[in-house]
Parts: C-alpha cells; sequence; structure tokens
C-alpha cells in the first residue's frame, strides 16, 4: 500500500509538472480488475524438494556422446508426466490495473498505468490462525509502473506519432508482437521502447527500439535490444497487407567454466574455443487478412534467421557447445472463416485455423559422429515466437511457446441468448521434429535401452486432440464473467515426448497419456 501511494504521488507530480512545457486540458482516471480460478489435471509432474521436477527415469543423455538435451541439464529431462500420479495445479489469480491518462495542447499527451499481479494466499496481509500473529512475508515490488510514456502527434507538422517510455507493443494479429492480456498466467507484457508511427491514408509504418536488459557497459554493450519496422497497406476497403522486420539482439557475455586449469583455460581463449558471440535473431514477415460477404481470411507467415550463440552454448557433448548455431526456420499462420446471418442479433461465425512452427532435433547421430571426441553437437533451434499474443493450447502452450509442432483447428464461436455468447473448438496437434529415443530391447523379459547413442528410433509425432469450451456472459457493459473447459486427448507422441515447449528448448513427454483437463471461471471488471 505504501508503495502504490508513492507511485500515485509520483503520477500526480508529473501530471501537475506538463504545463511547463504544454496546457493540461483533459484528464481521464481509468482500470480493470481481473480475476480467475484455474484448475489444471493430468498435465505436470510433481516438483522435488529443490524445485527441480522429478519425472519418471528417462534415458541418459549424458553417457551418450553428442546427444545434448539443453539447458535443463544433462538428462532428458520433462515438466509434464500426462498422468494422475502427481499434484494438479489450482490457483486463483488475480490482476489490478489503473491508469490516467492526460491530454494537453500541442498535441502532447501522456499514460501512466500501474498495475498489481497476485496469486490468492500469497503475498498478502494476514495473521497465523494458531497464534494471531501476522508472521505473512510482504513483497516490495507487487505495484510497478507497467505503463509510463509521452505521447507526441504531428511531429515536424508532419503525421508522425512519437511514442517514448515504457508501453504496450502490438503489431497486426498479435501472432509474434502482442501484450499478452490473453489466457492464464495474465502478467501482461510492456517494453522501454520509443516507438514513431507514420500514419498515411493508404498505409501505416511503425518504427520502434526497444531495451529488454541493460547491464550499464558501454553503449549496447552486454546488453538485450528488440527492434521492428512494421507497414500496414490499407488503402483497399475490407484488405490489410502487412510486412514486417524484426531484430532481436542478444549480446550478454558467454564464456565456458572448463575448470581446465590456467594453462587449458589459457589456451582456450586463444583458440576461442570457450567465447560465443551474439545472437541476432532477425524475422521477416508479410500479412494479408481481409473481410468480404461474411468470408474473413487471415494470413501470415514469417522466416527467421541469424546467429544462435545464446542458445548454440546450452547444447553440449562435453566441454562446448554450438558455436556454430544458426536461426534457419519458418512459421506459417492459416485463420478462415464464415459469419453465418441469421438475423440481428444471432450471427455465428464458423472458422478453422492451421499453425505450422518449424523445428528439428539433432540430439540423434550417426556411428561414425560418435566415434568422435572432438565433436560438438549440432544445436536445435525451432521457430521462436517471439512476443507471441496467441496461445493454441491450455497444456501445451501455456507461455505462448509451443513450437516445433504443427496444428489444425475448427469450431464455431457466437452469441447465444441475449448477453451469453460461447466457443467450441477442436484441434490436432503433431510434432513436427520427434525426440530420437534409444532402442528398446528386451533381455530375459526386462526392456534395456540400447547404451549406443546412434542406436535410436523416432518417436510417435502425434501429440493428440484437444477439445475446447469457452462462454462469455457481459453482465453489463463494465462487467463479463467467463468460464471455460478444455479437455486433451493426448496421444502417444505426448507421452513418448519431443521437444516441442519453450520454443523447442524443453522435453513435452510423460509416464503415461491420461486425458486433461484446464477448467476455470472469471470476472472482468474494467472502468
Amino acid at each position: 500500500m505504501r508503495k502504490g501511494n508513492l507511485l500515485l504521488v509520483i503520477a500526480a507530480a508529473l501530471l501537475l509538472a506538463g504545463p511547463v512545457f504544454a496546457e493540461l486540458q483533459n484528464v481521464e482516471v481509468g482500470g480493470s480488475l481481473f480475476i480467475r480460478g484455474n484448475w489444471i489435471r493430468n498435465t505436470f509432474t510433481t516438483f522435488g524438494p529443490n524445485g527441480q521436477p522429478s519425472p519418471a527415469v528417462r534415458w541418459p543423455a549424458s553417457s551418450m556422446r553428442g546427444r545434448a538435451v539443453g539447458p535443463f541439464g544433462p538428462n532428458v529431462i520433462s515438466v509434464f508426466d500426462w498422468d494422475d500420479d502427481g499434484d494438479d495445479v489450482a490457483f486463483v489469480e488475480q490482476r489490478t490495473r489503473l491508469n490516467v491518462k492526460a491530454d494537453f495542447t500541442q498535441n502532447v499527451g501522456a499514460f501512466m498505468e500501474i498495475d498489481s499481479y497476485d496469486i490468492w494466499g500469497e503475498d498478502f496481509r494476514s495473521q497465523n490462525y494458531l497464534t494471531g500473529a501476522d508472521t505473512r512475508s510482504r513483497s516490495v515490488d507487487d505495484v510497478e509502473f507497467f505503463q509510463a510514456y509521452v505521447q507526441a502527434d504531428q511531429m515536424f507538422g508532419v503525421p508522425i506519432r512519437l511514442r517514448l517510455g515504457r508501453q504496450e507493443l502490438s503489431f497486426g494479429s498479435q501472432w509474434l508482437v502482442g501484450p499478452r492480456d490473453f489466457a492464464f498466467f495474465k502478467t501482461g507484457l510492456s517494453f522501454d521502447a520509443i516507438r514513431a508511427t507514420y500514419t498515411h491514408d493508404m498505409f501505416t509504418v511503425d518504427v520502434f527500439a526497444s531495451k529488454l536488459l541493460d547491464t550499464l557497459r558501454s553503449l549496447g554493450k552486454g546488453d538485450i535490444d528488440f527492434y521492428g519496422v512494421y507497414g500496414s497497406w490499407t488503402s483497399i476497403p475490407d484488405v490489410t497487407i502487412d510486412a514486417y522486420y524484426f531484430l532481436l539482439r542478444d549480446d550478454t557475455p558467454r564464456t565456458e567454466d572448463t575448470n581446465g586449469g590456467p594453462l587449458l583455460e589459457y589456451i582456450e581463449h586463444l583458440a576461442r574455443l570457450d567465447e560465443y558471440d551474439s545472437t541476432l535473431l532477425n524475422t521477416v514477415g508479410a500479412r494479408f487478412a481481409a473481410k468480404k460477404w461474411g468470408f474473413d481470411v487471415d494470413a501470415e507467415g514469417a522466416y527467421q534467421f541469424g546467429p544462435a550463440d545464446s542458445a548454440g552454448k546450452t547444447f553440449k557433448a562435453f566441454r562446448y557447445g554450438d558455436d556454430r548455431a544458426n536461426f534457419n526456420t519458418f512459421g506459417l499462420k492459416l485463420d478462415a472463416g464464415y459469419t453465418i446471418d441469421i438475423n440481428d442479433k444471432y450471427k455465428p461465425h464458423v472458422f478453422a485455423g492451421f499453425r505450422y512452427y518449424n523445428g528439428e532435433d539433432n540430439r540423434h547421430v550417426n556411428l561414425l559422429d560418435s566415434m568422435n571426441p572432438l565433436r560438438r553437437p549440432h544445436s536445435s533451434l525451432s521457430f521462436n515466437r517471439l512476443f507471441s499474443n496467441e496461445i493454441n493450447s491450455g497444456f501445451m502452450d501455456l507461455n505462448n511457446d509451443l513450437s516445433n509442432a504443427w496444428l489444425l483447428r475448427g469450431g464455431i464461436e457466437g452469441p447465444i441468448i441475449g448477453r451469453l455468447g460461447g466457443r467450441a473448438a477442436v484441434t490436432y496437434f503433431q510434432a513436427v521434429d520427434p525426440f530420437f529415443a534409444p532402442n528398446v530391447y528386451k533381455v530375459f523379459g526386462a526392456k534395456i535401452p540400447s547404451i549406443f547413442s546412434w542406436d535410436t528410433k523416432p518417436n510417435d509425432s502425434d501429440m493428440g486432440w484437444e477439445t475446447d469450451l469457452f462462454f462469455e456472459y457481459h453482465y453489463s457493459q463494465d462487467l463479463v464473467f467467463e468460464a471455460g473447459w478444455a479437455h486433451l486427448f493426448p496421444g502417444n507422441g505426448l507421452r513418448q515426448g519431443s521437444y516441442s515447449r519453450f520454443m523447442g528448448m524443453i522435453f513435452t513427454g510423460g509416464t503415461a497419456k491420461k486425458d486433461g483437463d484446464y477448467i476455470y471461471l472469471g470476472s472482468k471488471l474494467s472502468f
């Protein structure tokens, strides 16, 4: 509460300082209160006392030369089980937002928004029911400035809008960049950025630069930055054509801690064996969207390229990772639908969708590779969805991070009765490049995995089906209630596993394939 009051005082002071540059004309106060309860079953594994996942025993990669598995250690680790042995996940989340918008003369404006995201039962003031003492820990960073920027329109007498400060970034259908205000763990996403928008009768162009991490070193050195150019052609009625380029630059230092002694480390340093260069994730894409005669279509494709040393370092056989790692992948999105015009109140929308997130899994090796003690493993890089605001599954896409997979969806949505609307959909998932697991042999009735890294076979690609039901009741213009149920029919590909989560960097395999459920109830008040 004290920090919240302090932030409000700072915001008020900044607003009062506005007349130094321009005259204050109008002030608007708004906000929202979002509360939702979530229950997920037969999905996550039980976590051990050290906070690490403790799944069933998997075939170790450390004993199989060149079979690197990524950033979670030398073993094939999954945080999923797809069975009913571990604990389910249930929690209530709440996000509170309060904003102030100020308009000044000379086309100057400011927007400030504070927010707090909390889980019920955690991080609040309470007392011990046995002793009556207030022993609950209190965090000191609950309330933050989610957005705080100054905006100037008509810069230099031309239709250019400049926005400077912390802000949401949202482009096109938000397939790759959006504010992450969908699904659970609804924490939101904002950027410390400079954004300029040029608006013409026929097109708009956005140029932005943002800072994701600053190490306070030389200009740009050791930092993570995100840049982009996004253009939209809007001169054709009911048609939008977009083209864009994004660059994510990661210059954080990465060297191997070899512990091989001073002489070996000096030799490694001279030969640059223990150093990795910057990561430059380039994304080039285009989008076409149109609505006509009740039909709608939204198609988008993107190609990614550039050095990926930050990921390459995580793929290790013995001492070194892949310092030649490169992004060379693509993603596709296609949505199509038709609105059935029954009457003014009932216009159901039938839709179908397809997603393809290209991926690779280079953890399998041949016999010659396995005999080479100096061989560095090849990294396995999938399509990076950047800061997507699109969730494809309540089970396999929790952080909008599903990759190395494709899916096909169909369904219907629209009003049901009165203020009640809904959506029903069915989705099929399949891995693009499944994990190559060791062959298993029966020895005296026991199943024994092969000890040879080259003796493998691919896992099943079938990840399963998911059905979704979603209902939304508009109690008033400001208050909306929601309820939903997603049911997962896992396929053999989920039980056996593939690297399809965390942009293809984490394993999805489990111990069984029990059906999963995700049920939620929530409300949102906006003002």
